[in-house]
């Protein structure tokens, strides 16, 4: 076989994972709102539905050595990170084969032995552990990166400064990734930030900072990989604008009142699953049968998910108290 023509079956390959990741996370997605309504999933839920090419994209250059901090709207990221579909259903359902034992829920994914710390409810709260992950990867002179997922409305936020400051001053391997879908909660953009380029506000505290198109996954793995090559050569920390929309509202109570239906129908006309199936069959990369074949594997993979969640048994109420308060010895 040619080179040119490795080169290609490569970059198909590469390509077909990204889609497949993205169809894995939407159709989940769509799932668990159907378990929602339908009362299997309680509490709280925040949807990914048209990010998914940030996920997609950015984790497959995080390598399985690096850590990865995420938000409460983590679904994307934690399937993206390898950790298993049964065990977030599972957790999203408060079963103890959650891989947070059932007490997390959406907001709290976590999973230590795949380096994915949270999950995390509070805005701009995974910034700190961010940095302290990478400060402890630079103490001990280890090569690895910290990546740092969080939405604009972190930008408001004086951990996002003191972190992107103490990262910067310190020359810290962390990748921060800003996820701007345009609306913290129900707030436009620019009716928080006075400079909305979020890149150049990064830029000010003296790190690489650049937009990508965040609804094109195939921009959002080069710009990726590019930026931790960067941090993992001991340049410092790096800090990658993804901008991105969310086609759902902003957690399953969310009315959705502040924003016009015509704004969002015309961003779904950017859908990055679209786009890349476009793509992809430009190119002779994909055929409708291969695209229906995926589908069908990731329908299997959800309902398989599915069916283990609910087969997970519940916490002993005798256990409740576990972890909330010291246990005598």
């Amino acid at each position: 076989m040619s080179r040119r023509r490795t080169a290609s079956a490569s970059r198909a390959g590469k390509r077909y994972e990204l889609l497949r990741q993205m169809i894995r996370i939407r159709r989940f997605e769509e799932r668990c709102v159907e378990l929602y309504s339908a009362g299997a999933i309680r509490g709280f839920m925040h949807l990914y539905i048209g990010e998914e090419a940030v996920a997609a994209g950015i984790l497959q250059a995080v390598a399985a050595e690096d850590q990865v901090v995420s938000t409460y709207r983590e679904h994307g990221h934690a399937l993206a990170r390898g950790l298993p579909m049964a065990a977030v259903l599972a957790e999203m359902y408060g079963r103890t084969t959650g891989c947070s034992g059932g007490r997390g829920g959406s907001m709290h994914l976590f999973d230590a032995g795949r380096r994915f710390y949270g999950g995390n409810a509070i805005v701009a709260g995974g910034l700190p552990v961010a940095v302290g992950l990478a400060l402890a990867d630079r103490l001990r002179s280890r090569q690895q990166a910290t990546v740092c997922l969080f939405g604009d409305g972190a930008v408001a936020e004086g951990e996002f400064h003191e972190c992107l400051n103490l990262a910067a001053l310190w020359r810290l391997p962390v990748l921060f990734c800003c996820e701007n879908n345009l609306y913290a909660m129900g707030t436009a953009i620019e009716q928080a930030q006075a400079e909305t380029d979020l890149a150049v506000r990064a830029a000010s505290y003296g790190m690489p900072s650049w937009p990508v198109d965040g609804m094109d996954v195939v921009a959002v793995a080069e710009a990726a990989e590019q930026a931790l090559a960067s941090v993992r050569n001991g340049a410092g920390p790096s800090f990658l604008e993804l901008r991105t929309y969310r086609f759902r509202a902003h957690s399953m109570y969310d009315p959705d009142r502040y924003r016009d239906k015509s704004e969002v129908e015309q961003w779904k006309q950017r859908d990055p699953i679209d786009r890349m199936t476009t793509l992809m069959r430009a190119d002779h990369e994909l055929t409708d049968r291969a695209l229906a074949s995926l589908e069908s594997e990731v329908a299997e993979e959800i309902q398989e998910a599915i069916d283990a969640a609910e087969a997970g048994p519940l916490e002993a109420v005798e256990n409740l108290t576990r972890f909330v308060y010291s246990e005598r010895p």
